[in-house]
């Protein structure tokens, strides 16, 4: 019996002689598996290894690292999928775009890596599929209805659309290449060179612009206001891709533990009863709240989030006898979630440069969809790209203006930080039309919409909102890791 399987074996291996010696020795050989036309290998000749595609060692290292879950030591211990993607685009563009500290190209190699390694991030959405009915014609002529795959639906749309948002960006850089009119002084040069440009408010890292003493030219000031409104409309396009996709994630369980049992406590006394007035006005709301500083707002954000989360589930909730339970009626509950809502809403117009809320942070944590991930990384990392260099414009616009009429540029600049504070709704913004609407009719809008912008944008706000190292580049790493 023994020496049956043997002599089985033995005419098994030995079947490689002959005309398939070759077809054979290559199917069982690692060397010539890169081998793509299928050919046999000529008799005497040795597998070459230069026929095999180079793999690229970061590219290795990045798909090895996502695969771990970030987790180097094999333990399993690691982030989801969702949240190591996420992390390593965010990684990515704070590598490449975190010195963008001046209006000028980029170099051909930064932008190369660019434009390759988010290629490779982004290719895990090709992947990413549904199904979908479709019709096939069979040999008889019969048509029958199968299920084929398809690219998820809001990859499909919204990863061609943020690739074009990226090649926008990128195209404005590469417009400042050989202009000649302003320049930058470091941070270190003498007050006596920086003059009347030298920055007065808290990003001192940043360089100063010097500008002609006449001011820029006509040519080169239209040029900045074009530039200006095209990074514009990339950062409201970006702005509301990622508040599609942050409302479409889920709410983790953690934080909706978290929250306190009614709309009250997560407010306070005083932001409660501004909000469940009987005459709403968000102007007075605004004028009645201390926001003298980025925690502040943000804090008030965190706040209004909260009691959002507790007053749906609240008007959603099926037990009376639950704990979330409350006296409150449904029509009131709901008016006081739209006012939040509303007040939100204002919040991201004024300042599009807050830091993400313990709401978003908490989503992109423990979000275990991959497509959801994919976008909201990429689009937050573009909106705080489109704020950075609409932020240099506004530098540059800045001096221009200063060293044509220093005087009275000096008044703006002071009174323009008072306005920077929020106690009014900004002038010329609609608070009627926003009561009128529900959030998500306010967040869809189209890049040629530039009612509110034409009102409201303001060259001093703007570059007194915008911190680049508080922008949301800050990769979100698991807690429970630590």
């Amino acid at each position: 019996m023994v020496q049956e399987q043997y002599n089985i074996l033995s005419n098994l291996f030995s079947k490689g002689t002959g005309e398939n010696k070759g077809r054979h020795s290559k199917s069982l050989s690692i060397d010539s598996a890169c081998k793509f036309d299928g050919e046999p290998l000529d008799k005497g000749s040795k597998p070459s290894t230069e026929r095999c595609p180079k793999t690229n060692p970061t590219m290795k290292e990045k798909f090895s690292k996502l695969l771990l879950g970030e987790d180097m030591s094999g333990g399993g211990k690691g982030v989801s999928s969702a949240l190591a993607l996420s992390n390593a685009i965010t990684n990515l563009a704070a590598s490449v775009f975190g010195e963008q500290s001046r209006l000028e190209p980029m170099t051909a190699d930064r932008k190369a890596r660019w434009r390759r390694e988010i290629s490779w991030l982004l290719s895990v959405a090709d992947h990413i599929v549904e199904l979908v009915p479709s019709q096939q014609k069979s040999k008889d002529g019969t048509n029958m209805e199968i299920m084929v795959t398809k690219q998820r639906i809001d990859l499909l749309m919204n990863i061609p659309a943020l690739r074009k948002l990226d090649t926008m960006l990128i195209d404005c850089l590469d417009n400042f290449k050989d202009q000649n009119e302003f320049y930058y002084l470091s941070k270190d040069a003498p007050d006596s060179e920086k003059g009347k440009s030298k920055r007065k408010d808290d990003k001192w890292w940043l360089p100063t612009v010097k500008v002609p003493q006449d001011g820029l030219s006509d040519k080169c000031r239209k040029n900045l206001q074009s530039q200006k409104e095209s990074v514009t409309q990339v950062l409201k396009a970006a702005m509301s891709i990622n508040a599609q996709v942050l409302s479409e994630m889920e709410i983790p369980e953690n934080y909706i533990e978290a929250l306190p049992k009614n709309g009250r406590a997560s407010l306070g006394d005083a932001v409660y009863r501004s909000i469940t007035v009987e005459f709403f006005d968000p102007d007075q709301f605004f004028s009645s709240m201390d926001l003298s500083s980025e925690h502040k707002i943000l804090d008030l954000k965190n706040r209004l989030e909260a009691s959002i989360v507790i007053w749906k589930r609240k008007m959603t909730q099926k037990d009376a006898k639950s704990a979330w339970g409350s006296a409150v009626s449904f029509e009131k509950r709901e008016q006081f979630e739209e006012r939040a809502e509303t007040i939100l809403l204002i919040i991201k117009h004024r300042f599009p440069g807050l830091p993400q809320s313990s709401l978003d942070i908490s989503k992109i944590q423990y979000n275990q969809d991959v497509g959801h991930a994919l976008l909201e990384s990429y689009s937050r990392i573009l909106e705080s790209l489109a704020f950075t260099v609409l932020s240099r414009i506004e530098d540059v616009l800045f001096a221009d203006n200063a060293s044509q009429n220093p005087k009275s540029q000096s008044c703006k600049r002071s009174s323009s930080k008072d306005e920077s504070q929020p106690n009014s709704v900004s002038p010329g913004f609609d608070t009627n039309a926003v009561s009128a609407k529900t959030l998500s009719d306010l967040l869809t809008w189209n890049l040629d919409q530039n009612d509110y912008d034409e009102k409201a944008d303001s060259t001093d706000e703007m570059s007194k909102d915008v911190d680049e190292n508080g922008q949301k580049l800050t990769a979100v790493t698991n807690r429970g890791c630590d």
